[in-house]
Parts: C-alpha cells; sequence; structure tokens
C-alpha cells in the first residue's frame, strides 16, 4: 500500500512538473512577442517622426524657392527699368520729360555718350557760348558752349534777381527749397543774371548734381589754356508745366575723353513734393 502511494505522488509531481514547464515557455513566448510589437512601434514612431521632419523641410524649401523666384523676378523688372531709363532715346526732350523719378537722381543717358557731331566739336572759331530764346511760356531752352578757360569770369559775382518760371521758393529744414539755378554754371562763363541761362531748381539738383560735373569741367579747362569742352544743357519740362522735371547735360573735351559724360538728373527735392505744374510744394 505504501509503495503504491509512492509511485502516485511521483506520477503527480511529474504532470505537475510538465504543466509548469508549459506555462514558463507560454509565457515566455508571449514577453517575446510583446517585445517584439513594442520594437516594431518604436521603429514605426521615429519613421513617422521622420516623414514630419521632411514634410516640414519640403515646406521650407518650397517657401524658400518662392521666395527667390519672387526676388528674381522683382531684380529681372528693377533692371529692365533702370536699362530702359537708362538708355533713353534723346532725340527730343519729350522722352525724358516722360521719366519718373524712382530714387536715383542722376541718370546715364544714351550710355553716357553725348550727342554731338563732328561740327559740334570743330574749334575753328574758338571759344563761344549761346544760350535760346524763352519758349512761349517764357521757360529757358538749351544752352551751348564750347568753353575755354578764356571764358572763366574774373570779376566779382553779383546777386540774382530774375524770377525763372515755377519760382514758389520757401524754407525747408536743410534751407532754401529753390534756387536759381544756372543752366551753364557761373565758374564757366561768367553769365550771371541772364534769364535764357536760368531755371528754378532744387538746392540738390544745383548742388551736388549739376555743381559735381562743373567742376570737373573746370578742373579740366584750368590744367591748360588749349583745352576746350563741348557743352550743352537742356532743361526738361513736361507739356506746359513751368518747373522742370530736370536737366540734361552733356559734356565732351576736344581730343581726349577726359570729360565725357550724358546724363539726366531729376528737379527733385527728399521730402518734399513738387506741383510741377506751377512750381508751389509741400513738405
Amino acid at each position: 500500500m505504501k509503495r503504491s502511494l509512492q509511485i502516485l505522488f511521483v506520477a503527480l509531481l511529474s504532470v505537475s512538473l510538465a504543466g509548469c514547464s508549459e506555462s514558463e515557455s507560454s509565457s515566455n513566448d508571449n514577453t517575446a512577442k510583446t517585445e517584439t510589437v513594442k520594437k516594431d512601434y518604436t521603429y514605426q514612431k521615429k519613421a513617422d517622426k521622420l516623414e514630419n521632419s521632411n514634410k516640414k523641410l519640403k515646406k521650407s524649401i518650397t517657401k524658400l524657392q518662392n521666395k527667390i523666384t519672387s526676388n528674381q523676378d522683382y531684380l529681372s523688372q528693377h533692371n529692365q527699368s533702370q536699362y530702359s531709363n537708362n538708355n533713353s532715346d534723346t532725340s527730343s526732350t519729350e522722352n525724358l520729360a516722360k521719366l519718373d523719378y524712382t530714387g536715383t537722381q542722376e541718370i546715364i543717358v544714351n550710355n553716357n555718350n553725348p550727342n554731338f557731331s563732328q561740327e559740334d566739336l570743330t574749334t575753328t572759331k574758338g571759344a563761344w557760348q549761346t544760350y535760346g530764346d524763352l519758349d512761349n511760356l517764357n521757360r529757358a531752352t538749351p544752352a551751348n558752349a564750347l568753353l575755354n578757360v578764356s571764358l572763366m569770369p574774373t570779376d566779382k559775382r553779383t546777386g540774382l534777381t530774375w524770377n525763372p518760371t515755377g519760382w514758389h521758393n520757401k524754407r525747408i529744414s536743410s534751407g532754401w527749397l529753390y534756387n536759381r539755378s544756372h543752366l551753364i554754371g557761373y565758374q564757366l562763363t561768367g553769365q550771371n543774371n541772364n534769364p535764357k541761362n536760368l531755371i528754378t531748381g532744387t538746392r540738390s539738383l544745383n548742388s551736388p548734381e549739376m555743381l559735381a560735373h562743373e567742376m570737373d569741367i573746370a578742373y579740366y579747362l584750368k590744367q591748360s589754356n588749349s583745352h576746350y569742352v563741348r557743352y550743352r544743357v537742356t532743361p526738361v519740362f513736361r507739356g506746359d508745366e513751368l518747373l522742370a522735371r530736370g536737366v540734361q547735360m552733356e559734356g565732351q573735351s576736344i581730343g581726349d575723353d577726359a570729360v565725357h559724360f550724358n546724363v539726366y538728373i531729376f528737379n527733385v527735392q527728399s521730402g518734399v513734393t513738387l506741383n510741377y505744374s506751377d512750381g508751389t510744394s509741400q513738405i
């Protein structure tokens, strides 16, 4: 009887151990599966994160490309506008009068080449100066000269009394708004209170813009008594306006290119809106 009970106990113990082994094995399998799922999920999260980052990067690239394209379009239009202004047909002052000021007071005309013929550049008659008659609105017209040191003044300059068309002067923060601007500067010919040589010009038109070219010419002429400069200054009016929109200045030294320019200078003043029809203004 005792022997039978021992055999039965051993048998039950074996069955119990086998059950435990199967349970542990099943538990281990489930753990492995769980770990595998976790690993797969982790990789998926990383993949999703990377994809979202790529989407943001693509948006940034697209935005940057659009900005670059926009800037290129702007530069293209700006350069085309500048090219048009810098290479304007100067066969008539009407074409220059159509130009609007866009932030640059002086622009180059005809690739900076003055429109003088060979006959215009002859020195056979020596130095000379001529001033066009006032037009039907009393406005100045082109002034021409073959400059030489012999034309330069020796007398002291006197005050100006002639009021050119558009003369509505007033004080602004930098001083007087307008000057009685000489077409051909006093230092070059000694012409002073000559109505045919005066226009209403802003301070910035007169100085530094026009003065800079006049100083270059004066310096060149003083280097030698044999130096000559063909010079023309044309006031540019739009329609029947009394205040000039600007002036065209052309200069060419004879026998060399020490002086060589063709420019258009806008008659404007920073911080002031000009009424070109009559010369009145608003700050």
